[in-house]
């Protein structure tokens, strides 16, 4: 992590975690997931994403993404083709959407060294 990456002005990298509950299939979910996933990944600043599912409530879901900053992240989502992408994730479940900034980061590399 670079020491902009905690820069909460919008230049450094955010995170966008966005908690779902599905209320269809989780293979319809996925689908509809993945075709805004690839909408998202073409555009400018996006860095990566991860969909998880509860391990124990099928219908709790977490996606992760991480983008180059967040004036990236906002022309994204505020592109009105956006929508469009959008629409069948938001038929297919409920959403609390919300930008992260990072505050601290450890890794098990780091943690390791520190037991020394």
């Amino acid at each position: 992590m670079q020491p902009n990456d905690l820069d909460p002005t919008g230049s450094g990298v955010v995170t966008f975690i966005n908690r779902f509950t599905v209320h269809a299939s989780p293979e319809e979910f996925e689908k509809a997931f993945a075709e805004t996933g690839r909408y998202l990944a073409g555009r400018d600043g996006f860095l990566r994403y991860t969909l998880h599912q509860h391990a124990e409530d099928p219908d709790r879901w977490v996606n992760i993404a991480h983008w180059r900053d967040a004036h990236a992240f906002r022309a994204a989502v505020g592109d009105p083709s956006f929508r469009q992408h959008a629409s069948a994730v938001r038929r297919l479940s409920a959403s609390e959407p919300g930008l992260y900034v990072p505050r601290q980061h450890v890794s098990g590399e780091w943690a390791a060294t520190e037991d020394r």
